[in-house]
């Protein structure tokens, strides 16, 4: 198959290209692009928040008339708000995580020659292509982009004159997460049945990577929870455009009776959350399995209680979907289905832990190698943790009403999703660049990038607790009407100076990663000496992925430091020896 195949050209290359290979590198620049358009607002709008009245030249270059003299309009501060988390969650986190590495390595470590279909997997790219472009678009409407905040809540969505943001801006940010749902259930489908059929002889359920358990779960989770926002965004756009009424209901807008009877905006929440909560794990789960490999590898250990691992990814998975209502605990619902979800939010807590002790006991007494993609498993383990330890403040439907939509919750889901899910997204990329662009990344680079980015994340999310522990609400532009909140500002301009600080030590990551495509020192085939099959096939790409045959599996994955093995590590391909029992 590697030698007889039709010659490619540029397009079918590089452009239109149906190899995972190709593929997860397209995904992978894509959500770096919007990641540096995410990051950019957060500079943008963090600026305002922390000096309110100044006038800032660089607001006065970017932002045209939705600014007074360098000063930001309310309404394009909730508007950067809005496109920040929408393009941080759902096009960096989920399709340049997931997108990525799933395209990349479920194939290469199942044994695969590729993906279940080529051309679908393509088809999902460019739906995602397509509707990150619509998104960036939205940013030029003359109006302005959707300002809902990101969960786009009704009637402030579902009403094109309630505000600026919720004319074309908000339809174009409804076509373009449209279109995402139908490029992730693609994906998540092409996922699934790879890892269910084409695994390579040998390779039983049992011997999988954690990388691909937790990724196929990911899938699974996608295309359970996905098509449900897909049907709150057209019921919303339903709304918006043909006089509907299932989210509105005795509306007034300037002394104006609008005629909506019988909807509800909680019946939004619920859609909408349904998705939203199991998104959460369909960042975070990747991550997981990219820092499992990842530990064991540079740990020199076998990963600690492999078979408790995947039962804990499955117990994510199910939980995932019984807990969304701990985001509605201030709805107006019935305290005993508060009661109810808080249970099966605090219970969530179990197989999270389970992850957490396993990591930490993989790395107890390891030969530990302290490379870039190592510190940043090691700083997703913190972050995690953490982060997590708020989300028992918040799933409880008691404590959750004092700090509901203040910081504390910005500051929880920072840390837990956001940048633990961009900790394993980093860890992941420096640690199989080589096997995507055939060369190393440069590891001074990657220590400085670590370790600035590791203090200003805490810099700017540690703070963050106390200022929602105070009362200060998301989402306000200034503070500056609220006397009781004049003490926080101090914490506000730190916070800002950090987020410049980690804005700033991502253009190291980019310098580093650009160059090393083209100026990086050439890998080895096997450079980090690992056990799973990708570090089998050959450096230079090859169509197919193996020449020749597919090579058998005859062990598990994480036979590192084996007693009775010259070497360190114990390649999947490697036989047992005669008397020699299967971890």
């Amino acid at each position: 198959m590697s030698d007889h195949h039709h010659k490619e050209t540029f397009i079918t290359k590089y452009v239109f290209s149906t190899d995972h290979k190709m593929i997860s590198k397209q995904y992978l620049v894509t959500g770096i692009f919007m990641g540096v358009i995410g990051v950019f607002m957060s500079m943008l709008f963090r600026l305002q928040i922390a000096w309110p009245d100044k006038s800032f030249s660089i607001i006065e270059a970017f932002l045209g008339h939705h600014q007074d003299g360098g000063v930001m309009s309310p309404d394009i501060y909730l508007a950067l708000v809005t496109i920040h988390g929408t393009i941080m969650v759902f096009f960096v986190l989920t399709a340049g995580l997931s997108g990525t590495f799933s395209n990349l390595l479920i194939p290469l470590q199942i044994g695969a020659r590729d993906m279940a279909s080529g051309f679908l997997n393509m088809v999902s790219y460019w739906l995602f292509f397509l509707s990150s472009v619509i998104m960036v678009c939205s940013l030029f409407i003359e109006a302005g982009p959707a300002s809902a905040g990101w969960t786009i809540y009704p009637p402030l969505s579902a009403l094109p004159q309630a505000i600026p943001g919720s004319g074309l801006g908000m339809t174009l940010w409804l076509i373009s997460m449209a279109i995402f749902i139908a490029s992730s259930l693609l994906g998540s489908l092409n996922y699934i049945v790879t890892v269910l059929n084409l695994r390579t002889v040998g390779m039983k359920m049992t011997r999988l990577p954690l990388t691909i358990w937790a990724f196929f779960i990911t899938a699974i989770i996608g295309v359970v929870s996905f098509p449900v926002l897909l049907s709150a965004a057209l019921l919303l756009i339903f709304d918006r455009s043909f006089g509907t009424s299932f989210y509105l209901s005795d509306i007034f807008i300037q002394g104006e009776v609008l005629h909506y009877q019988g909807g509800s905006p909680v019946l939004f929440e619920h859609l909408f959350w349904f998705l939203g909560h199991p998104e959460v794990y369909i960042v975070i789960l990747p991550a997981m399995g990219i820092v499992s490999e990842i530990i064991a590898c540079n740990s020199r250990k076998p990963i600690f209680g492999y078979r408790a691992m995947i039962g804990s990814i499955i117990a994510i998975a199910f939980l995932s979907t019984i807990v969304w209502g701990h985001h509605m605990f201030v709805s107006g619902m019935n305290p005993f289905l508060g009661s109810v979800f808080t249970f099966t939010t605090l219970l969530i807590a179990i197989p999270s832990a389970v992850k957490a002790f396993n990591w930490i006991t993989t790395m107890w007494k390891g030969n530990i190698q302290m490379n870039t993609a190592m510190l940043f498993s090691i700083g997703f383990v913190s972050t995690f943790i953490s982060g997590g330890l708020t989300g028992l403040v918040l799933g409880d439907s008691a404590l959750d009403i004092n700090v509901h939509d203040t910081y504390f919750v910005v500051a929880h889901f920072h840390l837990v999703m956001g940048v633990s899910a961009i900790y394993g997204m980093f860890a992941g990329v420096y640690h199989w660049f080589s096997k995507m662009y055939g060369r190393m990344m440069n590891k001074t680079l990657g220590y400085w990038h670590f370790w600035i980015t590791v203090v200003a994340a805490y810099g700017v999310f540690f703070p963050m607790h106390f200022v929602g522990l105070a009362g200060l609400p998301r989402r306000y532009y200034s503070n500056t009407a609220f006397p009781l909140f004049d003490d926080v500002a101090d914490v506000n301009i730190v916070i800002t100076l950090f987020a410049i600080l980690g804005g700033a030590a991502q253009l190291i990551f980019l310098a580093n990663f650009f160059i090393s495509i083209y100026k990086g020192k050439k890998a080895t085939q096997n450079p980090w000496k690992s056990n799973t099959l990708e570090w089998t096939t050959p450096v230079e790409h090859v169509h197919g992925n193996w020449p020749g045959e597919i090579p058998a599996v005859h062990r598990w994955a994480y036979d590192y430091s084996k007693p009775g093995h010259e070497d360190d590590f114990v390649s999947q391909i490697t036989p047992l020896k005669e008397g020699e029992e299967e971890s």
